[in-house]
């Protein structure tokens, strides 16, 4: 017997009565078999989001007219809406500096089929990554970048991510502030990882600032990629406790791997179409 096919749908729109009944109505009628549903109204915002994982049943529609036929029941409701084929693995692009434990992480949950995505590419603009890179068999590309020459080195990113065409392009300690022109093309498709001191230890060596200053807590937090500088959507985050016996290089440490969780949970939530935007924040549908 042939798997049955499965698709996420997600939704965005006015709060108001009557969406559940009429989405839900709409999916039983065209023979889908809905898995999973969770859905949530911003009491402040009010904005109503929704996300539901349904398979198909031997008289559903292919997955074009489907999205036709929802269409109508979209616009009645204003909703911002997504198809998504479930079975399919989202293409992430990943850029990377000199420090690779990010990369590596998401490497090693990709070689083992954790990760459930394709990596067609790791762009970087040091040559420190490539060995790594392509023992996994990943095309890497080495675009080096001076001061004088950012925009030029910019202008090449732009035209291999045009030629890659990702879902998701992924910040892994990628040491390069984005053009304001280039986030704004990457917006909702880019995630950034960094350490949660900001805005109080700016600059080199955070940590070593951090442990100077006595701090007790050590964080992470993955967000979408804006033109406010570390100020984007946040997807996820996570803390964990130090205290005097720590040595700044045992905080640097314990930094990169809740870096390596955090970022790694924000990119699987955003491939599931489990992220959806509200305004500066996120709705995160675990």
């Amino acid at each position: 017997m042939a798997e049955k096919r499965s698709y996420i749908l997600t939704i965005t729109c006015p709060d108001t009565v009557g969406i559940v009944a009429a989405v839900s109505g709409f999916l039983t009628e065209h023979d889908a078999f809905i898995t999973e549903a969770a859905q949530y109204g911003d009491p402040l915002t009010r904005r109503f989001f929704m996300r539901i994982v349904f398979t198909a049943g031997a008289l559903m529609p292919p997955k074009a007219e489907m999205a036709k036929k929802f269409s109508l029941v979209a616009q009645r409701f204003q909703m911002i809406w997504h198809l998504h084929d479930a079975d399919r693995k989202a293409k992430v692009v990943i850029l990377v500096s000199k420090f690779g434990h990010c990369l590596n992480d998401l490497l090693h949950r990709y070689h083992t089929g954790t990760l459930p995505v394709e990596i067609p590419a790791v762009i970087s603009n040091h040559g420190d990554m490539r060995d790594l890179v392509e023992w996994h068999n990943i095309p890497y590309h080495h675009l080096p970048v001076t001061r004088e020459t950012k925009a030029q080195q910019e202008a090449q990113l732009i035209g291999l991510l045009d030629d890659l065409d990702p879902d998701l392009v992924v910040l892994a300690r990628y040491m390069q502030i984005l053009s304001p022109e280039l986030c704004e093309r990457l917006s909702g498709k880019a995630i950034n990882i960094h350490h949660s001191f900001l805005p109080s230890f700016k600059g080199a060596k955070p940590y070593h600032q951090a442990h100077a200053r006595g701090v007790k807590i050590i964080g992470a937090t993955a967000h979408y990629v804006t033109t406010d500088l570390d100020e984007g959507p946040i997807i996820e985050q996570e803390v964990e406790r130090v205290d005097h016996t720590h040595t700044p290089e045992d905080m640097v440490a314990v930094g990169r791997d809740i870096e390596n969780r955090v970022l790694a949970r924000a990119v699987r939530l955003h491939v599931e179409h489990r992220v959806l935007q509200n305004g500066n924040k996120t709705v995160v549908f675990r």
